[in-house]
């Protein structure tokens, strides 16, 4: 229930924002064609999001006969955590980095790279996807995934009104200040609605993913090897559409600049050591 709440929220504050966007694009006009398309935008959000971020990344679909390895370790975690079987999918990426979307446990995925399931033991793959299944299991994926997707949206509607303006209701145009100020500050505000919900939902399936696996350590090692490995690894779609890199284990970003101010993840120190301490009774 509370995750519902959450994600009323999340639906509420982004089309705030669209409202006051689209306010300075072109007045009241403005406004309520800026609160249609986030309508728009939410209800594409809640059916096709998962669909576009696993496109996005350009994910390949597994089965029991192509992968295996992969697809069998799912299907045991998922039963351990009482989960429909959720689609299985490969990236081929080398940064080790893991993410799960769908708006709920019957329509969820869970995806790895080609880099996290070459560098990671057995064990420690065990504890990165019990970890995808506790976003799944908490049903806290649709949050991630549309305010990935949202988040998009304001910032290229943010870029719109910079490069091309827009006019008030006498229509004379808008002082080109304020559309600077729009696209700087809007795609800010996305993340900080982003970062309100992101940190504790890590801790969360960290502490999940540990009870569905029975092996705390394992997520806490697996974490360690990412942190040291995956910010010398670009990942090239990451980067380019840095709105979605919440929805990772790790933030795959390189760190500089926003992405470094405004992390959407907790210190891996922070959570390894809690990790421990759940290991040792804690």
């Amino acid at each position: 229930m509370f995750n519902w709440f959450k994600t009323t929220l999340l639906m509420a504050a982004i089309m705030a924002l669209f409202g006051v966007i689209g306010a300075m694009i072109g007045g009241k006009t403005g406004m309520l064609l800026a609160l249609v398309f986030g309508g728009a935008m939410n209800f594409f959000s809640y059916w096709f999001s998962d669909k576009m971020v696993l496109r996005m990344y350009n994910a390949q679909e597994v089965d029991e006969t192509s992968s295996p390895y992969l697809y069998n370790m799912v299907r045991e975690l998922a039963r351990r955590a009482e989960l429909p079987m959720p689609k299985v999918y490969i990236i081929n990426e080398q940064q080790p980095n893991a993410f799960a979307t769908g708006r709920n446990p019957q329509n969820a995925a869970v995806a790895a790279t080609t880099g996290i399931i070459q560098m990671l033991s057995e064990r420690e793959l065990r504890g990165v996807m019990a970890h995808e299944l506790a976003h799944v299991k908490h049903r806290d994926i649709l949050i991630s995934t549309i305010s990935a997707t949202m988040a998009g949206a304001i910032s290229a509607l943010a870029n719109f009104a910079m490069f091309f303006g827009g006019r008030d209701e006498e229509g004379r145009p808008v002082n080109p200040l304020a559309g600077i100020l729009v696209a700087i500050l809007a795609p800010l505000a996305a993340s900080l609605i982003q970062m309100a919900i992101s940190r504790a939902r890590e801790f969360e399936a960290d502490r999940g993913g540990a009870e569905i696996s029975g092996d705390p350590m394992a997520l806490a090692r697996a974490l360690e090897k990412i942190h040291a490995y995956a910010r010398g690894i670009p990942m090239y779609t990451a980067e380019a559409h840095p709105e979605t890199a919440q929805m990772m284990i790790m933030n795959p970003l390189s760190g500089g600049g926003l992405a470094g101010l405004f992390s959407t993840h907790p210190r891996t120190e922070e959570r390894v050591a809690r990790l421990v301490a759940m290991a040792q009774g804690g």
